[in-house]
């Protein structure tokens, strides 16, 4: 079976979130795509701590897509270094993951 992930970055603002969201879905890159905020953020940036409002935005893609989902959040991206991370499923429900399979599979 195909490795499966939770791809997470962070945006400034809701509306580039949605934005990310449903681009990668729309081009299946990732099967779903969730978007929470705002959330309290603190960071270390420049030199010095900050802190601000962000929206989180989470996708469920397989590790075969990671590569395109990667290169197109940060394509669309405001920010010149956006966090994208990746965290492989341990586990999962069997359909859901071939939900996921299926859902993200290039076209062609």
């Amino acid at each position: 079976m195909a490795d499966h992930l939770l791809v997470m970055t962070t945006t400034p603002d809701q509306e580039s979130a949605a934005r990310i969201a449903s681009s990668a879905v729309a081009r299946r890159l990732a099967a779903t795509a969730q978007v929470r905020g705002p959330v309290a953020s603190y960071f270390w940036h420049l030199g010095e701590a900050g802190e601000g409002e962000e929206w989180i935005v989470t996708f469920k893609t397989t590790g075969v897509r990671y590569d395109e989902l990667e290169a197109h959040v940060r394509a669309q991206h405001p920010w010149d270094k956006p966090e994208v991370t990746g965290i492989e499923l341990a586990h999962g429900s069997a359909d859901y993951l071939r939900w996921m399979e299926a859902a993200t599979a290039p076209q062609g």
